[in-house]
């Protein structure tokens, strides 16, 4: 699937944008989002958009705030973990999977997340490794399509899995990128592990 093709949610660049605001202000934000080419933000109203927007975003700000970035991508990630609790995963199933044990909530929650996967991978392959602990592949992140990095880059995605994670499976859950294709992988691995 091409570029143009692609979709993925506009929560990719609408958390993004307080997240910068707050930190660096609404001229700097100004500045970005016209180096990722973005000249109005998405309506969330009118569904996904068309991924190469949300990945230019995040690629200027790893090149424009490199010592930043990653704090940056994770407070948005976890703004986007926010949003999807409050209106994507309805209260009453939350409710319900806060009340279970973790051995059966987070199987649960991880293939929930790996059929709207859709919703956040956008022409990468998402693919469910393991349902306990959980790990998850992107395998041609368009996120990070094209960089070359000696470190993950992938912050904002963990960043939504730990904050599901943490709200309905319980707050020790922790997300951390392990392998990421900008260190030359052929996907994006994402591992959740239980803090004692």
């Amino acid at each position: 699937m091409g570029e143009a093709a692609a979709r993925i949610g506009p929560n990719a660049i609408l958390q993004f944008v307080p997240v910068l605001e707050a930190a660096r202000g609404p001229e700097e934000t100004a500045h970005l989002l016209a180096m990722a080419g973005i000249i109005t933000l998405p309506d969330p109203a009118k569904g996904l958009i068309e991924e190469g927007p949300a990945a230019r975003l995040h690629r200027a700000v790893r090149q424009a705030l490199p010592h930043d970035a990653a704090r940056l991508a994770r407070a948005a990630g976890l703004g986007t973990g926010d949003y999807i609790l409050a209106h994507r995963i309805p209260r009453p199933a939350q409710a319900v999977l806060k009340r279970l044990p973790a051995r059966l909530s987070v199987p649960i929650l991880s293939k929930a997340i790996a059929k709207h996967a859709w919703t956040f991978c956008g022409s990468g392959a998402f693919r469910l490794v393991a349902n306990w602990p959980p790990v998850f592949e992107i395998a041609d992140n368009p996120v990070v399509r094209g960089e070359v990095s000696d470190v993950p880059l992938c912050h904002w995605h963990a960043a939504v899995f730990e904050r599901l994670f943490t709200a309905i499976c319980g707050p020790r859950w922790r997300a951390v990128e392990t392998q990421c294709c900008a260190q030359g992988s052929i996907a994006c691995r994402f591992e959740l592990h239980r803090l004692p």
